[in-house]
């Protein structure tokens, strides 16, 4: 090994020499991926916050600009996923909610009630419950996917989606036994 030769990548924890030097590769992976500019500079942007947030590269399992763009990758592919369930869930909604024009004022006045009810008992769930079940519902992100965000471990979780479903459920119990509950919400009947 000739010690005359400098390493020519810089140190893990100079971030503004890392992205100098590696944000090229990532920025180039991160546009095939994303397939738009405004994209692929956001995803880079967040890319190298989270390695610099995160900490956990560890040199000994590989070169940093390895890790950087498997973090892209991964990156990316969270952020399709959460495009692909946002719109699938605004379909759902819409086909539901637009889908028959039939309904009279009645029916608007109820579904708006619902809605001031929901967030009500939304504002009364343990914060951390609202927290998790937002970032699904709102933002469209699956449970591995929200421990990641929050940098928890995923059976957290999943606990508190669950104590945070039933929780709500407690709080919407009378709406579960009126008409509009089963024209939203099917299985929600007793």
């Amino acid at each position: 090994m000739d010690l005359d030769v400098p390493d020519p990548s810089p140190p893990p924890r100079d971030l503004g020499g890392l992205y100098d030097a590696y944000s090229p590769a990532v920025y180039r992976l991160a546009l095939r991926l994303c397939g738009d500019r405004s994209s692929a500079e956001d995803l880079l942007q967040d890319v190298f916050l989270r390695y610099w947030h995160q900490d956990r590269y560890d040199p000994q399992r590989g070169p940093v600009l390895a890790y950087l763009l498997l973090l892209t990758r991964s990156m990316a592919i969270n952020r399709i996923q959460q495009q692909r369930n946002r719109w699938q869930l605004l379909q759902k909604w819409s086909s539901q909610l637009l889908g028959r024009d039939e309904h009279g004022p009645q029916h608007w006045a109820e579904v708006g009630d619902l809605g001031d009810r929901m967030r009500r008992a939304l504002a009364e769930i343990h914060p951390n419950q609202r927290t998790v079940l937002e970032l699904a519902y709102y933002e469209g992100m699956s449970q591995s996917t929200i421990a990641e965000h929050l940098q928890i471990p995923l059976g957290t979780v999943k606990t508190r989606s669950r104590q945070g479903l039933l929780a709500l459920r407690r709080h919407m119990i009378d709406f579960t036994h009126s008409p509009l509950a089963s024209s939203f919400c099917p299985g929600l009947q007793p």
